[in-house]
């Protein structure tokens, strides 16, 4: 990398770049534990440069199996990944040379300064010091730490903590960068912040980011495509406004004062109304597009037929209605183990503190 106008640019490394535009190239990739627990079962798909790529799923999905596959932690029981031009079991070392990973503990050392633990992983990389000195620099400016270099990282906040995990994970200029859950536990604003460096690793360093996240606003707001795997599988993949145009169109929750068996047949007549769902005796669930058209339609009928409309309301898709209709649940409490848990609540403890 070099700096232009303070702008950290990408190094052109032949063997980062892959020949058919795809950081990443999975196929039939699965992991199976004691040969009777499969936690990724011939999962498929592919990752293009520079796109943010969002991995969502319960807990005990296999996300982090298939994130620790792709990242030489673990190796698969059958299928292939390619990583930046790499097969993960024929070339491991190249995959690293090439990936970034910001996990979602906090891993720097707090009784070193902050400077200190970029060096120190850029010591665990073997790049040389009068390399990693001015990258460390750079890197502290990226994401505003330069003031705070000096100071041991105990007496960092958790919004200061995470940047310090982002700059760790950039320093050896990957081409790929993972985050796992990049934003946990912190508060609305710091997370903006961290959201903005993310854009940015995109948008001027050409860098390909892959991203879990149980924030779905996050997903919906930084991720170019997202891949939803559930027990295992993926389920779905497409952008975010895919996954909530598949939902089939907006959806109008109607209270009628009467309960009529016509109403049902009434509205399904009505323009634009895909479907009509009866909740219970006096009220409805319609899936329709163009809901703001269809609204007044339906009001319309209700009225001309003698009835009276209670209440109604209209809502767009979301990618949280999307995320329920293909996993059945936002989590599954039951599959977090002890330690992921534990884990988790640390991870929101230092970065609330």
């Amino acid at each position: 990398m070099t700096t232009q106008k303070g702008v950290i640019q990408q190094d052109e490394k032949k063997d980062g770049r892959t020949t058919a535009g795809m950081m990443i190239e999975v196929n039939g990739l699965s992991k199976t534990f004691n040969g009777t627990l499969k936690a990724v079962d011939n999962v498929s798909f592919n990752v293009k440069e520079g796109e943010i790529f969002g991995f969502l799923g319960p807990n005990g999905a296999g996300k982090s199996t298939t994130i620790n596959m792709l990242t030489t932690l673990l190796r698969p029981t059958s299928g292939s990944a390619v990583i930046a031009s790499h097969d993960v079991l024929k070339a491991p070392n190249e995959v690293r040379r090439n990936v970034g990973v910001v996990p979602q503990e906090y891993t720097a050392d707090e009784d070193l300064t902050g400077y200190e633990n970029i060096m120190l992983c850029a010591d665990l990389y073997g790049i040389p010091r009068s390399v990693s000195k001015p990258r460390a620099d750079e890197l502290l400016k990226l994401v505003e730490l330069e003031d705070a270099k000096g100071r041991k990282v105990n007496t960092y906040s958790g919004g200061m903590r995470r940047r310090l995990e982002l700059a760790c994970g950039l320093i050896n200029h990957p081409h790929l960068l993972f985050l796992d859950e990049p934003t946990l536990g912190l508060d609305v604003q710091t997370r903006t912040a961290v959201w903005n460096y993310i854009r940015k690793l995109k948008d001027e360093y050409r860098m390909t980011l892959f991203m879990t996240t149980h924030y779905l606003e996050e997903a919906d707001s930084l991720c170019d495509r997202i891949a939803i795997i559930d027990h295992g599988k993926i389920v779905k993949i497409d952008s975010p406004a895919g996954l909530k145009n598949s939902l089939g169109g907006d959806i109008i929750e109607l209270g009628v004062k009467e309960d009529d068996e016509r109403i049902s047949g009434l509205i399904s007549q009505v323009k634009f109304v895909k479907e009509v769902k009866k909740v219970d005796p006096l009220n409805y669930r319609i899936k329709t597009e163009l809901g703001e058209e269809a609204v007044p339609e339906v009001i319309d009928v209700i009225r001309e037929n003698g009835f009276h409309v209670a209440k109604v309301a209209l809502t767009k898709p979301t990618l949280d209605q999307a995320y329920l209709e293909y996993t059945g649940r936002s989590l599954r409490e039951e599959e977090v183990s002890r330690t992921q848990m534990m884990s988790q609540r640390r991870t929101m403890r230092m970065a609330r503190s």
